[in-house]
């Protein structure tokens, strides 16, 4: 088998499942010490992975009784991670909502450099009034509206990374010439969200651009990532959902014009891992019984946008919800939820436990050979090129998934055992490294404006 599979480690605090900070286990203060990523990195590492991803938002989600809340800025704390690590990808979000493209370009271009080409961008666009409210604005601006700027902004990182050609620097000592002003092409540019002049004041990293990752489902959403995207995170219940959304998204980049293998899919996995499927399925009641649902329904309630008090433990959903059409933010992840209670006909309390693991990816309690049964599955089934592995609790869900069910992947054949040759983050996801498009049209270039 010359397919592998591509392994990201989702690295959320003391882990994905809402109720992990309260195992005898966790450290509460985990989610802000350093030591706890490096950890967690060089595990990931240890298990041959592609990358490591840190999500991110500006603003104070929610409550912050319900879990650990806040978090270190994630290229502030991927840069440390650079100097702990040799080979994993470094992957972080940032929102086009909230960022400018000067800036945020120049961000990533010095993590690229300082790690040595592992840099990685999950392209979000932020939905929800409160981290509006945070930037000066009433409201969140309208769902097309925020792909249209996000559309126009990496369109201005991509001419911001390319302002540098690659032998810009001369260093040419004898001569007294350090650099060739001909080789440096200032962007000017003038658009409906942005206006950027000047060239980057970073050179070209090593990779070109960092990896372009992005994570919605939305027909928006779908529609960008056909354009840009390089790896996509998303979730799917089902492998039928699976296979018909990694069928479309593979359409859809062709149509633009893209080699399909040039965009891979990653659905995220809750893995709960026992040495047999009751021990397993009783490390799983052990989290469920840790929620407290009091939270649970508020944060329900917020991603259905409902009143506070609508809903009830033991009750199923209200009949008549909104449709996808009318809501503004985290569309794809709100048809998820609404499709998953109505499929499997579960009351707000069955919900709550469902989501508490993963908020809508595909949580799976089993041994590791079931696990790796899945994986493989939905790999060679037409529906994943890789996983979004989401360790329910952290360290130790990392730590048994290294363990134990990356030697069974291994042993199929269907991931590396060993790093190789390959030392950048595109190379790792079989990627080209981009060409400058003032000195030759390549890929990602946008029409110069």
């Amino acid at each position: 088998m010359t397919r592998r599979l591509h392994l990201n480690a989702f690295l959320m605090n003391t882990g994905h499942h809402e109720a992990s900070w309260r195992l005898p286990e966790s450290d509460p203060h985990a989610h802000v010490e350093l030591d706890h990523y490096v950890r967690l990195a060089r595990t990931a590492e240890r298990g041959t992975f592609d990358s490591l991803f840190l999500a991110d938002a500006p603003q104070l989600w929610g409550s912050i009784a319900q879990r650990p809340a806040g978090a270190l800025e994630p290229l502030t704390l991927l840069t440390a991670l650079a100097t702990a690590t040799e080979h994993i990808g470094l992957i972080a979000t940032a929102s086009t909502s909230y960022n400018s493209p000067y800036n945020l370009a120049r961000r990533f271009a010095s993590l690229d450099i300082i790690s040595g080409g592992r840099a990685g961008w999950n392209i979000v666009t932020t939905a929800g009034a409160e981290a509006a409210r945070n930037f000066g604005l009433d409201a969140e601006p309208a769902h097309a509206e925020r792909y249209a700027r996000a559309a126009e902004f990496l369109d201005v990182a991509l001419k911001l990374w390319d302002s540098w050609e690659d032998d810009a620097i001369l260093a040419d000592k004898a001569g007294g010439v350090w650099g060739d002003d001909d080789r440096i092409h200032p962007p000017r540019h003038r658009g409906t969200y942005f206006g950027v002049e000047g060239a980057l004041n970073v050179p070209r990293g090593p990779q070109g651009y960092p990896l372009l990752v992005q994570a919605g489902s939305s027909q928006d959403g779908r529609a960008f990532a056909a354009r840009y995207a390089e790896a996509v995170f998303t979730a799917q219940q089902t492998l039928a959902d699976a296979q018909a959304f990694y069928a479309d998204l593979k359409s859809r980049t062709a149509a633009a014009g893209r080699d399909p293998e040039h965009i891979k899919v990653l659905p995220g996995i809750v893995p709960v891992l026992g040495s047999t499927e009751a021990e397993a399925r009783a490390n799983e009641r052990v989290l469920e019984d840790h929620i407290v649902h009091r939270h649970g329904v508020v944060q329900l309630e917020r991603l259905l946008h409902l009143p506070a008090g609508s809903l009830e433990l033991d009750a199923g959903l209200p009949a008549d919800l909104p449709s996808e059409d009318a809501i503004e933010g985290a569309k794809s992840r709100y048809t998820l939820v609404v499709e998953l209670a109505r499929r499997e006909r579960l009351t707000v309390r069955q919900l709550i436990g469902r989501l508490g693991g993963g908020r809508g990816h595909l949580t799976f309690a089993g041994t590791p050979e079931q696990v790796a049964d899945t994986i493989e599955t939905w790999f060679t089934r037409g529906a994943a090129d890789g996983f979004n592995i989401m360790p329910a609790v952290l360290p130790s869900g990392l730590d048994a998934f290294v363990d134990h069910v990356v030697p069974v992947l291994r042993a199929r054949g269907l991931l590396r055992d060993a790093y190789g040759p390959r030392r950048t983050l595109r190379e790792r996801y079989g990627l080209p490294r981009p060409a400058n498009q003032y000195v030759t049209a390549g890929p990602h270039a946008p029409a110069l404006v």
